[in-house]
């Protein structure tokens, strides 16, 4: 069963997936699903501007935990591991690299690997009620995804030490302030706005609306990739911890983590 759907409009494309749980959690068959979606605008010159769009309830509530992927890593070797955690950051990088302007719509929860997609792309657009929240350490993780250095870029390292270490929710209006969005608007509104900005994205020349999207891209995040490669291993060697078990345990059963840094 597909989750993902691409619709086609001029010069505009809007990449929508929704599980229809009102979740929308990254599981491993949607971040491939999502993967291919984005790779089939690599040889694409029609298409001026991509929206991604989740659900009407939430963006994406991040990487499912209750995948079997999750049980299968933790019984995994270390070079399964290593496989396994490469996923997310090419979903990300596949989404980053289109050469078309990229808009991401939001509505709901926009929560760690859904953040981490989000920064991936060009402009985000939120509802006035959604709320950006990445809680991977309270997980026992590290946020990776190669997403930290897409965040700084936007916000700069307070902030994104606020949101990725501090664990805390920030609401649109906030999310806004600190730049980690471009637009508010009401709510159930996310699509129609994206899509405004993507018609006049469209009606521009396309081939130095990518050149300057390519230019500016690669002035912003040049160290990005420097800066963040191991992150997928940190991510690997945290495993192995006890906390890490802990955090996801606590996180199924409900409870505070209770962490001792073993």
């Amino acid at each position: 069963m597909s989750y993902v759907s691409i619709e086609r409009s001029g010069r505009i494309a809007v990449v929508r997936f929704d599980r229809g749980d009102g979740r929308n959690a990254l599981s491993r068959a949607l971040i491939r699903e999502l993967t291919a979606a984005a790779r089939s605008f690599e040889e694409d010159g029609e298409v001026s501007a991509v929206i991604l769009t989740g659900s009407a309830q939430a963006f994406s509530v991040g990487y499912d935990l209750k995948d079997p992927s999750v049980a299968e890593a933790s019984r995994a070797g270390l070079m399964q591991k290593r496989l396994l955690q490469q996923s997310g950051p090419r979903l990300c990088r596949a989404f980053e690299e289109i050469d078309a302007v990229t808009i991401c719509a939001i509505e709901g929860w926009c929560i760690g690997g859904g953040v981490a997609l989000a920064v991936a792309c060009d402009f985000r657009v939120a509802a006035r009620d959604a709320t950006f929240y990445v809680p991977e350490i309270e997980r026992g993780m590290n946020m990776s995804w190669q997403s930290l250095p897409r965040m700084v870029a936007l916000m700069g390292p307070a902030r994104t030490k606020q949101l990725a270490i501090l664990a805390e929710k920030v609401p649109a209006e906030q999310a806004l302030a600190w730049g980690l969005i471009e637009e508010t608007t009401e709510p159930g509104g996310a699509l129609s706005r994206a899509m405004a900005m993507a018609e006049r994205i469209a009606a521009l020349p396309p081939v130095p609306v990518r050149m300057i999207k390519r230019g500016v891209s690669i002035a912003a995040g040049a160290l990005g990739h420097a800066t963040s490669y191991m992150d997928a291993d940190q991510f690997v060697l945290a495993q192995t911890g006890e906390d890490f078990a802990e955090g996801v345990n606590s996180f199924l059963e409900r409870r505070k983590p209770r962490f001792t840094g073993r």
